[in-house]
């Protein structure tokens, strides 16, 4: 089991190994490009002014947007935050890395039982197998530093030189612990680290991924003041308050790495870890619904709970522009890693768009994305296929979505699949995925079908395929 080191020494070690580094590489090899990520975390993909809302205000991520390749139809794979975010982390599917759910399902053990701390230590445990983004910058001579949510115990153990969540088994360690101060509490420990990597020139990758605009719904007064009027319900003059106060922190990280002349060597790259609808009295919701957001969204396979705008940014190296080709935050790692001149795994399913956003007008080498979904609880930590509730994908204008019958314990009501048969939309004219097309195209269904078995066979769950 991996330990968390001292902060200080562990980042001195880095430092001193990344020196040797580059002293053996020669002063001829071009500095790699800082890396910024910034994770929205539960923000539905129309809620950004620079994706056309009416009423949310994000000047700073508009101002960012305009000066990058946005990516308007990017995906996650998985529409929970820590499934989503070890895919973010390690390149690779929810299947693959197997952490498809935030926790063991309490039917293995009674929670808080030093068998249920042991599921939650075997779980955590996956990350150990598999090289993480951080880490493989770091061999590139990076330092790092982790914030926000995090759920894979100490930010060590994700291959990070520094940061700020202990993790588990320490006291508050689920999700984040001291991490989900970043943003919310101000910015000080990020701006801090810029500055001691500047100090010791090092290229530096950034895991920003704060508690923003996640629940609780708490902004500053004088933004809920802003969206606060008649007739619009409190609920939702919160949610929209917490995404400015979101866009506010972006742009403060965004403005330190300005004073200190860094934006023409630092790439900016922004996604959501899944999406969030904001639910409100007048919200149409199953019986014992007693989530806060609604449904479709966050936990679903439809657009409101995996779409989400990507933006790469670097100024000089990306042009700007927006861009309608279909990617997926499973092409991040292999695209940073090849940004950074970083060893890339040759089994990472996801896609280098590096070559792509060099040059617009250069298609992207995909001619279907994939995405599946799983229960809140995990049903069997090795088998992934116990949680299976949703495989996916898209092709062009077509997204064929189908249902299977996996296990899902707790959260009953928003997991449910009253419709069961396959669901074929077309998201070009139907983005909001109101009218399902299977019936009339039965061509289409099975094709795509195919495609998804192609992708990820299942033997374990039955789909769920009766029109």
């Amino acid at each position: 089991m991996n330990l968390p080191l001292n902060s200080t020494l562990l980042t001195g070690l880095i430092y001193l190994n990344a020196a040797v580094f580059f002293g053996l590489a020669g002063a001829t090899q071009e500095t790699p490009p800082n890396i910024v990520l910034i994770i929205s975390d539960d923000q539905c993909w129309t809620d950004f002014g620079f994706m056309g809302h009416a009423e949310i205000q994000t000047p700073h991520l508009d101002r960012l947007a305009s000066e990058s390749a946005l990516f308007t139809r990017g995906y996650v794979p998985t529409a929970l935050c820590r499934p989503s975010l070890m895919t973010i982390i390690t390149g690779r599917y929810a299947h693959q890395h197997r952490t498809s759910g935030n926790d063991p399902s309490p039917a293995l053990a009674k929670k808080n039982s030093p068998e249920y701390q042991n599921l939650r230590a075997r779980l955590i445990a996956h990350i150990d197998e598999y090289p993480t983004l951080p880490g493989l910058l770091g061999e590139r001579g990076y330092v790092s530093h982790q914030s926000g949510k995090w759920w894979e115990g100490s930010y060590v153990r994700g291959g990070f030189t520094d940061g700020m969540t202990q993790g588990f088994p320490e006291p508050g360690g689920r999700h984040g612990d001291k991490g989900l101060e970043i943003g919310r509490k101000g910015m000080q420990p990020i701006l801090q680290f810029v500055d001691q990597a500047v100090s010791h020139q090092k290229p530096f990758f950034i895991w920003y991924a704060p508690f923003l605009p996640h629940s609780p719904h708490n902004p500053p007064e004088r933004l809920l003041k802003k969206y606060s009027k008649s007739g619009r319900s409190m609920q939702l003059a919160k949610y929209y308050a917490m995404c400015e106060w979101f866009d506010e922190t972006c742009g403060q990280l965004l403005d330190h790495l300005r004073s200190k002349d860094l934006t023409d060597n630092t790439l900016v790259v922004f996604v959501t870890d899944n999406g969030w609808i904001q639910r409100t009295p007048e919200t149409e919701v199953p019986e014992n619904w007693r989530t806060s957001f609604a449904p479709r969204s966050k936990q679903s396979p439809n657009e409101g709970g995996v779409r989400t705008p990507i933006i790469l940014s670097w100024p000089g190296k990306i042009p700007a522009g927006r861009r309608d080709e279909l990617v997926s935050s499973i092409d991040l790692m292999p695209t940073l890693l090849a940004i950074a001149g970083a060893d890339v795994p040759g089994d990472l399913p996801g896609v280098n768009l590096w070559p792509v956003v060099q040059a617009q007008g250069k298609p992207i080498q995909r001619e279907t994305l994939f995405g599946e979904g799983f229960a809140h609880d995990i049903a069997d930590l090795e088998n992934p296929e116990a949680s299976l509730l949703y495989r996916w994908c898209i092709q062009g204008q077509w997204k064929l979505l189908l249902t299977y019958d996996g296990v899902t314990v707790r959260y009953a009501p928003v997991h449910l699949r009253e419709e069961k048969r396959p669901q074929l939309f077309d998201l070009l004219q139907d983005p909001h995925e109101k009218h399902n097309l299977a019936a009339r195209h039965p061509g289409v269904v099975a094709r795509l079908a195919a495609l998804i078995e192609d992708w990820w066979p299942v033997k374990d769950r039955q789909v769920l395929t009766s029109f």
